[in-house]
């Protein structure tokens, strides 16, 4: 049997691909503004014996502990690789996003919950203070999606910008309801209003559980077609097939790759597997590429089995072998 040649692509781990510095600073100061808000409200909300700003203290407390779940976890994924966690705790940014995802909809359960109650019985509402403190919320909650609104790209720094615009929504929606109650004197306006923007958070929140949810059971990214990595490697010289293809996240913003490519006319060299690997990177994103090279041909049964993962993973393989057939 020829050896089997290995190359990795893990040369880039002493880069930081961890979130900005600046987003250290976004999380300290939403978590000081929230927190002092949060104070603030709960403190009108038993002054006007108001259950809509109680609540809302209440969510805006969940939406702190979100947001310092999402700096833990950007932290964690600045800490250099070890024997036992070999990436760093880089994929705690993924469990932090699907954390982030699961207790905006435990938050929603608690508005929905709320709002059904007043929906029954609808409380006098002190509608003035209700509309200067919502109003406050707006403030806060809206500068502090503004800190993470040039994070986007990453799901844990998604997370916590959806958990700021959420309660933003929410503090409008309580603003709205105020003058609506003063203009009608219908105190029933405020839980329908809550109910819809409950819906609101839940269609934003959707995604985001969905894509951490794959991530964390080590799903291919979105934003990879895994067809076109396939044919990426398939059209690159002396690649004859392309099997054992898997790709999954390392963390919200990083990727891995590996592959066997069959190359009948020999090993290729590192000068291909350095220019394959950088276009992994530069296509895909793919920072961190593992490829094995295979020398099998056709006309030839030298080397026996094409290779030891084909019985161990021909049953559930599927798709990933993209068709071709085994010889």
């Amino acid at each position: 049997m020829h050896p089997h040649h290995h190359s990795t692509g893990h040369h880039d781990h002493g880069h930081s691909h961890a979130p900005q510095a600046g987003h250290g600073r976004a999380f300290a100061i939403g978590i000081t503004l929230n927190l002092a808000f949060v104070a603030i409200e709960a403190g009108y909300g038993f002054w006007a014996d108001s259950m809509a700003l109680l609540s809302d203290a209440g969510h805006n407390l969940s939406d702190v502990l979100g947001l310092a779940i999402a700096w833990g976890a950007a932290v964690l994924a600045r800490r250099r690789p070890t024997e036992r966690f070999t990436y760093g705790l880089r994929s705690s940014s993924i469990l932090a996003a699907l954390f982030n995802a699961l207790l905006l909809l435990v938050a929603v359960g608690g508005i929905v919950w709320e709002s059904v109650g007043r929906l029954i019985e609808p409380p006098p509402v002190a509608a003035g203070a209700m509309m200067i403190v919502a109003g406050i919320g707006i403030i806060v909650n809206g500068f502090t999606a503004f800190l993470f609104m040039s994070g986007q790209h990453d799901l844990n720094i998604r997370g916590a910008f959806l958990h700021m615009v959420a309660d933003a929504a929410v503090s409008l929606g309580v603003v709205l309801g105020g003058l609506a109650i003063l203009w009608t004197g219908a105190n029933w306006i405020d839980p329908v209003l809550s109910l819809i923007i409950a819906a609101v958070i839940v269609w934003g929140t959707w995604g985001l559980l969905r894509q951490s949810l794959a991530l964390s059971l080590q799903g291919v990214p979105s934003s990879i077609a895994m067809s076109e990595v396939r044919k990426a490697l398939e059209a690159m010289p002396g690649v004859a097939r392309v099997h054992h293809l898997h790709v999954w996240a390392v963390s919200t913003t990083e990727a891995a790759l590996t592959a066997h490519l069959v190359m009948p006319d020999g090993h290729p060299g590192d000068r291909f597997l350095a220019q394959a690997q950088q276009e992994l990177k530069d296509h895909f994103r793919i920072g961190h590429s593992t490829l094995q090279i295979e020398i099998h041909r056709p006309d030839s049964h030298e080397h026996g089995a094409e290779c030891p993962l084909d019985h161990h993973d021909h049953a559930h393989e599927g798709h990933n072998s993209g068709g071709h057939p085994h010889h």
